[in-house]
């Protein structure tokens, strides 16, 4: 199967370098640019090496796969380099997502990876390589629009990966290709055997790499000792129902393994580092309707300083593993504010809202932003300004 990156000149006067993972995805975009005449140069930056992760099934960027991805240059006949970027990772992703998740926030730390180590980074070694492009396995479609290229949806949805590349600049798409962007992931398992490649059965890597046994509160602890300071957990309506040992171990929208049993469903509504606490309440209390956004990334075609005070009609994303659904976009004293059209349950702070055009194959990926605030309905709004105004005398009973 032959594959065009919409380059000028032809394919073996083109250097492309691919950020190659050690898994399939990333080790099919080699094969398929070598096969189609490309100068192909394969990369894998070493991010981590946390023991147990390096040999966990599914981890990636770090010792089996960096194996695995030598092998797959030398099956194909390629030059591959591994570049140590351990420091930097932790310094970009790592280390921010530990404070972020001490300050009660959901972070995702794929974004920020994607963000700076990937295409930040790694896009400019490319360029001291003189590459032409810079390829990797992601499941999403860049094309010319104008005089730039934007970013659309997939054609196989189940392995929509646009969310977590909100953050990719103009800049970063002009030498950006995705080639896997047209094919869905059996048509990729296929070519993996079509090339021999000894990874063609691996398994996918996780979402969160360097997690090494999946328990976040764990890194946590590690990079932060003094992040599981314990508190109390307190109901939405300001009764102390008990105590837990860190707000590491909750996120917002948790159900199981609060430790309280009050005859009622419970869950947890919103985290007070502050206070060291806790707070819980029914389902009713998670509903989030308006988002207020920090560092929005936009990729639309209207500037943001020209949207219209009432705001224009998007789709908008607050997790990987839903779909877009309907939205008004806002610019208010220079933020951005994004209202639901329907209520979604357990929105935190540090989770990333990504807007479309549409929810469908090819929809286009207007840019998104990571959620500062969220205002929950009327009633469980009041409720919280009075528990999160408090000073701190209700942790210190």
């Amino acid at each position: 199967m032959r594959v065009s990156l919409d380059l000028p000149g032809s394919p073996d006067r083109t250097r492309v370098v691919v950020a190659m993972s050690g898994g399939v995805d990333s080790s099919v975009v080699a094969g398929l640019l070598k096969e189609s005449g490309y100068d192909v140069v394969g990369v894998t930056l070493q991010l981590y090496d946390h023991g147990e992760a390096t040999h966990r099934k599914g981890a990636c960027c770090a010792g089996q796969d960096i194996h695995d991805a030598r092998r797959v240059a030398e099956t194909l006949g390629i030059p591959h380099y591994v570049l140590d970027y351990e420091e930097r990772f932790r310094e970009a992703v790592i280390d921010p997502f530990a404070a972020s998740y001490a300050a009660g926030e959901t972070p995702v730390p794929c974004i920020s990876c994607n963000q700076t180590v990937k295409f930040a980074d790694l896009l400019g070694t490319a360029e001291r390589l003189g590459a032409d492009a810079l390829a990797t396995g992601h499941y999403v479609r860049s094309e010319q629009h104008g005089n730039r290229r934007a970013l659309f949806r997939p054609v196989d949805l189940d392995r929509d990966q646009s969310y977590f590349l909100f953050a990719t600049t103009p800049a970063q798409l002009d030498f950006l290709r995705f080639p896997l962007g047209g094919m869905t992931k059996a048509e990729t398992r296929a070519a993996a055997r079509a090339f021999n490649l000894p990874i063609a059965e691996k398994s996918d890597s996780q979402d969160i790499c360097f997690v090494p046994s999946g328990g976040y509160a764990d890194v946590i602890r590690k990079l932060n000792p003094g992040a599981a300071e314990p508190g109390h957990i307190v109901h939405i309506d300001g009764r102390v129902l008990g105590r837990h040992d860190g707000i590491i171990n909750f996120t917002v929208g948790q159900r199981r393994g609060i430790g309280i049993a009050l005859g009622q469903p419970l869950y947890v509504v919103h985290l007070d580092p502050e206070g060291r606490r806790v707070i819980v309440g029914p389902r009713e209390a998670l509903l989030t309707g308006r988002l207020h956004l920090r560092g929005v990334n936009w990729l639309g075609d209207m500037p943001l300083a020209e949207v219209p005070a009432g705001g224009i009609d998007i789709l908008a994303r607050v997790r990987s593993t839903r779909p877009p659904m309907p939205a008004r976009l806002m610019v208010k004293d220079g933020k951005v504010v994004v209202d639901l059209a329907v209520g979604e349950a357990g929105v935190a702070p540090g989770q990333a809202c990504v807007f479309y055009d549409g929810d469908g194959d090819g929809a286009r990926v207007l840019g998104g932003g990571w959620i500062e605030r969220s205002e929950h309905n009327a009633e469980a709004e009041i409720a919280l300004g009075k528990l999160v105004s408090r000073d701190s005398a209700v942790a210190a009973l």
